[in-house]
């Protein structure tokens, strides 16, 4: 049966208006409003095609700047995407979650998630887009796993866990991946109140508190199988057995 959230879904704030700087529209004024054009433009194209096949002339004519502008900004659709995942970091991070505190680290984490998913509702197409892609070229995988773990970092901090250090390196990728498996499932939800989503949400914490030990105090437990395993490979010269394979995470 599907979970419901600890509190009742909030319904996405706009972002808050940013304070102009002295001396009205100068230049930092008009790098902000390049930098706001370029990143929904680039949403908007991704939302359409792959990322593989988004090129800047094609950012810069939709964002309405020069490719001077686009350079100064950003360097990459990788740097831009990095940008976007900034802003809904800070959206999340804006909640106040401080009537959470007495629940347990596990509900915590649900309701930050759940926030990230309704702040990333305008963008559901894009985000398909990046798992598709991100299926078919490892490298691209790889970079938005990167992405993603930073990103889980601050979720982390967001429910009131500690992600500092080896250990919180390995939450946040364990995260990471986590988020991955549950957005494969928001995008193709059309409930509108996300049953779905929500219990695959649910499922997967427990998958990471149970045998991960994502939520608890029980970190020796994923150092304490790597050991074991470089102790098989010393017994062993066969290392056919082992597969260290795992789902690109984005978002």
């Amino acid at each position: 049966m599907a979970r419901r959230p600890t509190r009742p879904p909030r319904p996405p704030r706009p972002a808050a208006p940013r304070a102009a700087p002295r001396g009205g529209n100068g230049p930092s004024a008009a790098a902000s409003g390049d930098r706001e054009k370029i990143i929904a433009a680039f949403m908007a194209l991704l939302a359409q095609k792959p990322i593989e096949r988004i090129g800047f002339a094609e950012i810069a004519e939709h964002a309405g700047v020069t490719l001077a502008h686009l350079r100064a900004a950003f360097g990459s659709p990788l740097a831009i995407l990095a940008a976007h995942l900034k802003d809904v970091d800070r959206a999340v991070l804006a909640e106040n979650f401080s009537d959470m505190t007495e629940e347990p680290p596990r509900e915590r984490l649900f309701d930050v998630l759940m926030r990230r998913l309704e702040i990333l509702a305008p963008h559901r197409k894009a985000v398909r887009s990046l798992l598709c892609s991100a299926r078919r070229h490892a490298a691209l995988a790889l970079a938005l796993n990167a992405l993603a773990v930073r990103s889980q970092t601050w979720m982390l901090a967001a429910a009131g866990i500690n992600a500092s250090g080896p250990r919180g390196a390995v939450q946040a990728q364990g995260l990471a991946l986590l988020f991955s498996s549950v957005l494969r499932t928001w995008i193709r939800d059309d409930d509108p109140g996300l049953a779905r989503t929500m219990a695959a949400l649910d499922r997967a914490l427990a998958r990471g508190q149970r045998f991960v030990g994502l939520l608890e105090d029980v970190f020796f437990i994923p150092s304490q199988l790597c050991r074991l395993r470089r102790g098989r490979r010393r017994r062993h010269d066969d290392f056919d057995d082992y597969d260290g394979s795992e789902e690109p995470a984005t978002a």
